[in-house]
């Protein structure tokens, strides 16, 4: 008996349970660590520098993330405006301020609106359209008498229930056509990418500054 494929295996096993742990990202059984083998021991091919329109004159890696990134927020936007087709939701922001109050429960305005990842003007309009619709309402704060408590209605949850089925195919068609193991590489790649700008963006530095301030924290290069 091979008794040092044996070690080898368990070796995988413990590196994959504390994956499961760490990620959350796979199921604790034989198929999560099928997933888990696939994406964390690919091939050189796959490994290989990828190819990309104007590559050949100079353009760089880093202009083809930002185009592809904006691109596909306006697929995004696209497919979720027909997913609230002839609904009262009138903006995709709506629903989403709904789904994260439904998973995340009670919080503040200013907390709800850094969660989207938008300027507190513009969430305060989207907020205050949801009080207006009766999707959600605001108590004062228990801790903080100058803040307002945001919480999902009855009223919210079953407008936002109506219009889930649309919504998921919406995320649905957005994924494409990736498989399981691309699914979970792409978000490890957007966990990572998120959890550099999301520090950035709750500094709230102002505009004039932020590209110098953002080059001198992390040592990037300006050209």
């Amino acid at each position: 008996m091979n008794y040092d494929l044996i070690k080898n295996v368990l070796d995988l096993v413990e590196d994959f349970e504390s994956a499961v742990k760490r990620e959350k990202l796979y199921t604790n059984d034989a198929n999560g660590f099928r997933n888990w083998i696939s994406d964390n021991f690919t091939t050189e091919i796959e490994k290989s520098e990828p190819g990309w329109e104007g590559k050949d004159k100079g353009r760089t890696a880093e202009s083809v993330i930002s185009t592809l990134i904006v691109h596909l927020n306006r697929y995004a936007k696209t497919y979720a405006k027909s997913a609230i087709y002839d609904s009262g939701f009138s903006t995709q922001e709506e629903f989403v301020y709904l789904i994260n109050l439904k998973a995340f429960g009670v919080m503040t305005k200013i907390e709800l609106i850094k969660k989207n990842i938008q300027d507190k003007p513009t969430g305060m309009q989207i907020i205050n359209r949801l009080i207006k619709h009766g999707w959600v309402e605001q108590n004062e704060s228990e801790v903080d008498k100058r803040s307002k408590m945001i919480n999902i209605t009855e009223k919210g949850l079953t407008v936002l229930d109506q219009q889930m089925i649309k919504i998921r195919q919406a995320t649905q068609i957005v994924a494409g056509n990736l498989t399981h193991q691309e699914k979970m590489s792409l978000i490890r790649i957007l966990n990572k990418l998120n959890d550099f700008h999301y520090p950035i963006f709750t500094d709230n530095v102002d505009t004039p500054e932020l590209l110098d301030s953002v080059i001198k924290k992390y040592s990037l290069t300006s050209n």
